[in-house]
């Protein structure tokens, strides 16, 4: 087993969903479970392929990260896989493939979420739970998504409804919330999620305490659409042509409040505590300190934001409720037939899943689309230095608008675009915008720093 985990140490911090860039991986293997093979599968008939998914450790990261590595070990001289897909070879004779761009894999995968059933390992099971209106398409072949961050998604397409398929590369104890809230607003009927296909409930050994064990997603599927877009780009090409947006943001808007108000209805909410004012306040102070630390030039706006996080605090707050966590235009569609739908409610990749599942402002998500609404201007701005930027800042202040008025018109209870709490949300995301830039891409740091000097200048969400 050393010369595996030497492989994977080795192939890991090649690969996006590897978390610690810029240090080699300290690997346990904690466990693994197997998929059988089926020979019917095409490409699948090799004698004496395994389909085997490792849940391997790296303890060089505080805390350790669990991931989860499927992979199709292949005697040598059969393999005609891509190069850049192979893991390598932990014994002579035999070479290891990442599973998703293994045939036999995709197949098996497939055959557990949509079909059911159980797959085994030393103290671990995966169980494939079919969703109440899930299908899969038969003689699907499967291709991989390419770009993803912290997920692999498996695309299957054949007869019938094509079905994109998500494998967790990092994984956690408890249910995914893309997995629970999809669901749920699936059974509610709402237009606004793709619908769900199925998923895989994973039992493991417990990493923290060493004894025990903890459950946990594994993966997902859902209906794929094909033909759409996502509202980003959507979005940046009408902002390009100069083209009117506030029909489409208006429509976002009510969609956005309609997911909103289902989820309301599908899980408890709760009554925001002074504890949670506390919480909050505390994020946003410890927030603002660091990126004054990562960003200067915000030094001089301390005083300022602090009123307006004060403001907030002295205001009355809505229930908190359970939301998407992670909104932006990314995470939205466009189809022609269905409108504006919802996708990865799984919530900031970088919080603990026991914080992603609780019940949170609603209006954080409010504030997250007009904080991508800016993006789009402050991309084009960067992009083109020549463009106007009275043109693209009117482009994103009448979008901005529009997507308040259609989620105030939806929502039931109205929404104030001067509320004071929506203005510190959108300002205590435009300092983690400025945070990230800084430390990914200095050269968007401007987008942030703009939208940070208006907001305590003026804080009102759509100005």
């Amino acid at each position: 087993m050393d010369s595996t985990l030497a492989c994977l140490a080795a192939w890991m911090p090649r690969q996006r969903w590897y978390a610690a860039k810029g240090r080699p991986p300290s690997l346990r293997l904690l466990s693994w479970w197997d998929l059988a093979v089926d020979p019917g599968d095409a490409g699948a008939a090799d004698a004496g392929a395994r389909i085997r998914t490792f849940l391997v450790a790296d303890e060089g990261a505080l805390p350790a990260v669990l991931y989860q590595i499927p992979v199709v070990e292949r005697a040598t001289e059969t393999v005609e896989a891509d190069p850049d897909h192979v893991i390598g070879a932990p014994v002579p004779g035999t070479t290891f493939i990442d599973g998703p761009f293994d045939p036999a894999y995709a197949a098996a995968l497939l055959r557990l979420i949509a079909g059911g059933g159980t797959a085994h390992g030393p103290q671990t099971t995966a169980i494939g739970h079919v969703a109440a209106a899930g299908s899969a398409p038969a003689h699907a072949t499967a291709r991989v998504i390419s770009g993803e961050q912290s997920n692999t998604s498996l695309i299957y397409e054949g007869d019938g409804t094509p079905v994109i398929c998500k494998v967790y590369r990092q994984l956690h104890a408890g249910l995914n919330p893309d997995i629970e809230l999809q669901e749920a607003l699936a059974r509610a009927g709402s237009a606004h999620v793709p619908r769900p296909v199925g998923s895989i409930e994973g039992t493991w050994p417990d990493l923290a305490t060493a004894h025990g064990s903890v459950h946990g997603s594994l993966a997902s599927a859902q209906e794929f659409l094909p033909g759409v877009e996502d509202a980003w780009r959507v979005a940046l090409r009408a902002a390009a042509k100069g083209d009117d947006f506030r029909v489409a943001a208006r429509a976002l808007g009510a969609a956005t409040a309609e997911v909103h108000v289902a989820l309301a209805d599908c899980f408890p909410t709760r009554t925001a505590t002074a504890a949670d004012r506390d919480a909050t306040a505390a994020t946003w102070e410890r927030r603002f300190a660091i990126a004054i630390a990562e960003v200067p030039e915000i030094a001089g706006q301390r005083d300022a934001a602090a009123a307006v996080y004060r403001r907030a605090l002295e205001v009355p707050w809505p229930p908190l409720q359970r939301i998407h966590g992670d909104f932006h235009l990314g995470q939205v569609l466009h189809s022609p037939d269905r409108g504006w739908i919802m996708v990865d409610f799984e919530g900031e990749p970088l919080r603990p899943m026991a914080e992603r599942t609780q019940p949170d402002l609603a209006l954080r998500d409010v504030a997250g689309m007009l904080r991508s609404f800016d993006y789009v201007a402050g991309s084009l701005r960067l992009d083109d230095p020549d463009r106007s930027a009275d043109a693209v800042r009117t482009w994103a202040r009448e979008a901005r608008g529009a997507f308040v008025e259609g989620y105030a018109a939806s929502s039931g209870g109205g929404l104030d675009p001067q509320h004071p709490l929506l203005a510190a949300l959108e300002l205590d995301k435009a300092v983690y915008e400025a945070i990230y830039e800084a430390r990914n891409r200095p050269t968007w740091v401007a987008i942030p720093l703009r939208a940070i000097a208006r907001l305590v200048e003026r804080p009102a969400a759509v100005a």
